[in-house]
């Protein structure tokens, strides 16, 4: 009996074929298995309907189809991407606008800071030159003993130092009366040695100069001791003329006849002519110019030694 044999089934090639095909870009793409992909995208396809008389659809129609709908997502999506840009660079443009809006402020305000200073400044020598106007008939006395007996009769002590330095002054008849005389500060400071200064507001200006114009010239003397009357000054401008305390002292060891000028102005004889400055760097500046006084106005130096 012959054995009959089943009719095998034909194998799947569907199955068997690899489904590795891929696009390698999206526009003009190389494609890969072609076959393949045709056969994916006839299953993906619609198809016609049956008895419709319509044919099915062609590969190219789908593909053409599936293109229309990527440029339009993408289109969409570039879209959306410029409006964020289109922000980001609004906000971008607000923020430089603001940042210079400030910049523009902060110079105003610097401006104006600056204007401010000026006008301080000025205030501030305007009150000053007031209150050294205000002190323009005032001697100051440095070195009076502290003494109850002293202290409790300071213008009948003035009037004993007119007659011990400056007599001349009595004898051509001038007024060297004083409104009111005190120590300054008014409280005695217990661990300070040295006396405080008498302030004495004479009534004629013009007995003051004098009297000041015979202290420069000689040391005044209280009862054989010595003391030194100067101009009295409010408290900033006597500040500038100790400024000049370590210059004066060598200048006058050097015989260049210092003077200190109202307000805090150093004046010195040199080389035939007087010479004006203002500040201690100009003087500085002049002294280095000029090798006979090269070297030896060195206050930094002298500073240190004296320390």
């Amino acid at each position: 009996m012959a054995n009959s044999t089943e009719p095998q089934k034909p194998q799947n090639t569907k199955k068997n074929k690899k489904k590795g095909a891929t696009l390698d870009t999206f526009y003009g793409a190389k494609i890969q298995n072609t076959e393949q992909i045709e056969e994916d995208i006839q299953e993906n396809a619609p198809k016609s309907s049956k008895g419709n008389g319509n044919s099915p659809q062609t590969h190219e129609e789908f593909e053409s189809e599936m293109t229309k709908k990527m440029e339009a997502l993408w289109e969409e999506k570039w879209e959306i991407m410029q409006k964020k840009f289109m922000h980001l660079q609004n906000q971008f443009d607000q923020t430089v606008k603001e940042n210079q809006a400030l910049k523009q402020e902060l110079i105003k305000q610097s401006q104006n800071t600056k204007k401010l200073e000026e006008n301080i400044k000025y205030l501030t020598d305007k009150l000053i030159d007031l209150e050294n106007r205000g002190r323009r008939e005032n001697l100051r006395i440095i070195g009076l003993p502290e003494k109850p007996e002293i202290n409790t009769k300071l213008d009948m002590v003035i009037q004993d130092i007119i007659k011990e330095n400056c007599p001349e002054i009595l004898e051509q008849g001038g007024n060297t009366a004083t409104d009111r005389a005190h120590r300054t500060p008014s409280t005695l400071n217990p661990q300070k040695t040295t006396p405080r200064n008498v302030i004495a507001k004479f009534q004629s200006y013009q007995t003051k100069e004098k009297i000041l114009q015979e202290a420069r010239k000689r040391q005044f003397r209280y009862k054989g001791m010595p003391i030194r009357v100067t101009q009295d000054l409010a408290s900033s401008t006597l500040n500038d003329h100790k400024a000049w305390n370590m210059i004066f002292r060598k200048a006058r060891e050097l015989d260049l006849q210092p003077r200190i000028s109202y307000p805090a102005k150093l004046t010195i004889y040199f080389q035939g002519k007087v010479w004006a400055f203002n500040k201690i760097e100009d003087f500085q500046l002049f002294a280095k110019k000029r090798p006979e006084l090269c070297g030896k106005f060195d206050t930094e130096n002298q500073r240190a030694r004296n320390t």
